[in-house]
């Protein structure tokens, strides 16, 4: 059964999320997720977005995708069992400490592959594997063969970024932020200094730009009409980027995957059900301009 994953930065997210359809939402709570400057949720606010989203059949995967320092383990450990008490369906985690502890202490909550653990190719699902994960996403710097090859040859479900932000880094492990002003990306405080403008200098003289002066900054992913190609692979869950951004947004990206996803699981054309307006809400509601990334 197909996925469509949905971001949240906040409860408002969830409720915007479920009502354009989505079957999973991923957010974070105050803390150990690598979107720190989200609003996040409050532990009170974890178990509320639980219930509701349960009650629509609704799966919430939280975000535990910082790498860990050992003085906040203990921590970590009390969180991972709030979480499990709550009754999230997964947690999305990047490090490997974090995935050892979690099978001590919570042996029965699943776990996701965050996209900084770089699952680029089999042997990557296929280690993530043996360590008892249940689900992961692949790294957004694969194609569309590559996904494939990925999907036919493993048993756990995988995810597929399909639309946002494309990260410069290579599977979002930016050392950037840190090294101009010690604010890691991997520990959430990303600066995002890729999307600034920059000069251009060759052999000492300075290259005219004009509006390609945002060197560093990607377009963004709008894999919208490659989801037939996903679904007939058999790729399990279908993301979407964006837990910084509105709950406007979620609506309007969720809403639209939701009618290609369910066009494409149904055999029929994408255009049949994404309609022209619905394509506009796609730009309108936030775009650096759109390509399909890697996959092509």
């Amino acid at each position: 059964m197909a996925e469509l994953l949905a971001p949240a930065g906040s409860l408002d997210h969830v409720l915007s999320a479920i009502d354009a359809g989505a079957d999973a939402v991923y957010l974070g709570g105050k803390s150990f997720n690598a979107r720190k400057f989200a609003h996040n949720l409050s532990d009170e606010e974890l178990a509320e977005a639980v219930r509701i989203a349960h009650v629509f059949g609704v799966r919430i995967y939280v975000t535990v995708n910082i790498v860990m320092a050992d003085k906040e383990l203990k921590a970590l450990t009390g969180y991972l069992k709030y979480l499990d008490s709550i009754g999230v369906d997964g947690i999305i985690v990047q490090d490997l400490a974090v995935a050892a502890i979690a099978r001590k202490v919570v042996p029965n909550l699943p776990l996701h592959g965050s996209t900084q653990m770089t699952v680029a190719d089999l042997d990557g699902v296929r280690f993530l594997e043996r360590l008892g994960f249940t689900q992961a996403v692949l790294a957004r710097e694969l194609s569309l063969k590559e996904i494939g090859q990925c999907v036919r040859h493993t048993d756990i479900p995988l995810e597929v970024f399909v639309h946002g932000a494309l990260c410069v880094a290579y599977s979002g492990q930016c050392l950037t932020s840190e090294s101009l002003g010690q604010r890691s990306a991997n520990r959430g405080e990303c600066a995002q200094a890729c999307r600034l403008p920059y000069s251009l200098v060759v052999a000492g003289k300075a290259v005219p730009l004009g509006e390609r002066r945002y060197l560093l900054s990607p377009q963004d992913l709008c894999a919208i009409d490659r989801i037939p190609d996903l679904v007939r692979m058999g790729v399990k869950s279908y993301k979407i980027e964006g837990r910084l951004k509105s709950p406007e947004y979620v609506a309007a990206v969720t809403a639209a995957y939701r009618k290609a996803l369910d066009a494409a699981c149904a055999g029929i054309p994408v255009d049949e059900m994404v309609t022209v307006r619905d394509r506009y809400a796609l730009q309108m509601v936030f775009s650096r301009g759109f390509s399909t990334g890697w996959l092509g």
